[in-house]
């Protein structure tokens, strides 16, 4: 990779990452539940997170894509049309069904605690016994939810995440392996069944290291448009040089060029040469987006701050005195800068949305952006109310 890098200004490299993202349209995969298969096969992942102040986060992220999104359309996804899975990426996310292949390395590793091969975790208190017991209940009694099972011997909770269930921790475990998948989801709630029942396959061949390392490429090449290593090997770094030598190959086929963004320093970057052919210095149009702070634009807080100039803050596990945007600040996109952070939280008894701070950014003039986002606010609180009477939010 001794190519000299092309320069690209910081706007059209941002101009290149909304594109990616799907931020520059205005209903770039259309309705309905179909749209959400979309929207996460091109994303690659939609994290979920437990937070509920507004409509959590995976909602939020596939509503910033589908102005018509619904809460059912991603049950739908998930329980019926099964085009979407849970799984861990950087986070616990849905993925798409049709990348499940490049999980089972991941799942076999895990199996190794079962059999008491690896060293003590988090599920060091699941015995192989109780392992198969909750799968053979499974496969006997049907889907199961922690709610189902009513005779568990309860225990004192060693952390304020664990439940008094052991039965919860093997449910979890045999997740991680890949044996159980979550098929329904109702909030938080999770009733879990088996993984190839579930599916009705025959289960597909794992990918190999080397399949994996090119997925991870593809999917962020597709996602983020402009990339570094960091960014591709998000959450999993270990991978970084199995892609470098990925992206050696590909700038000597003339697949890939290297970038060097102006203002990221020595970062090194790279891009499809037909994407950098067409992008465009602060191309995108003032579509504005309140965004999560889970969204695949924010989550990777040091090129959002590269790129954007926004150092985003996550507040909510920070005491109250020292916050400074917020306890769930939610960073606003017009066009192609984000000019505020609002703090916003869900009255459901009152069936309206508070705004708890407004903070505006990069010196953003309040009088060219209030009226734009006001009416995306006016929106955005219509899609909270609507999801509020939504089973799958509560």
């Amino acid at each position: 990779m001794s190519k000299k890098p092309i320069s690209v200004s910081s706007g059209r490299a941002r101009s290149i990452w909304l594109r990616a993202q799907k931020l520059d349209e205005d209903a770039p995969f259309g309705s309905g539940p179909d749209a959400t298969r979309a929207a996460v096969e091109h994303l690659g992942y939609v994290q979920i997170d437990t937070i509920n102040v507004i409509e959590r986060s995976h909602h939020h992220i596939l509503f910033t894509r589908i102005p018509g999104y619904s809460t059912a359309d991603l049950d739908q996804a998930q329980s019926i049309d099964k085009s979407v899975f849970e799984y861990w990426t950087h986070a616990l996310s849905y993925v798409p069904t049709r990348d499940f292949r490049y999980f089972l390395p991941s799942m076999k590793q895990q199996k190794k605690i079962p059999d008491k091969t690896a060293p003590a975790s988090w599920f060091a208190s699941v015995s192989h016994k109780d392992y198969l017991a909750i799968i053979r209940r499974i496969r006997n009694e049907g889907p199961l939810s922690i709610r189902d099972i009513d005779d568990d011997e309860l225990v004192e909770k060693d952390h304020p995440w664990a439940s008094k269930k052991p039965s919860k921790r093997a449910l979890q475990l045999a997740f991680y392996c890949g044996d159980l998948v979550v098929a329904k989801r109702a909030g938080m709630l999770k009733t879990y069944e088996l993984s190839d029942r579930h599916f009705g396959w025959e289960r597909p061949k794992p990918a190999t290291e080397g399949q994996y390392a090119a997925y991870l490429l593809e999917r962020a090449l597709r996602a983020q448009g402009i990339v570094s290593l960091d960014s591709i090997c998000y959450g999993d770094l270990k991978w970084k040089k199995r892609v470098a030598a990925l992206l050696g190959t590909a700038v000597r086929k003339k697949d890939l060029l290297p970038v060097q963004i102006e203002g990221a320093g020595a970062v090194a970057h790279w891009v499809a040469p037909g994407v950098l052919e067409t992008a465009k210095e602060n191309h995108a149009p003032q579509l504005v987006h309140i965004l999560s702070p889970f969204d695949p634009l924010v989550i990777q807080r040091k090129r959002l701050a590269m790129l954007f100039g926004h150092d985003h803050r996550f507040e909510a596990y920070v005491p109250a005195d020292k916050r400074v945007l917020g306890y769930f600040a939610l960073p606003v996109l017009v066009g192609d800068r984000i000019v505020a952070a609002i703090d916003l939280k869900a009255d459901r008894k009152a069936g309206k949305l508070l705004i708890q701070k407004w903070t505006w950014l990069n010196d953003a003039d309040p009088a060219e952006y209030k009226s734009l986002i006001d009416s995306a606010l006016t929106r955005f609180e219509a899609f909270q109310l609507a999801s509020l009477n939504s089973p799958s939010s509560d």
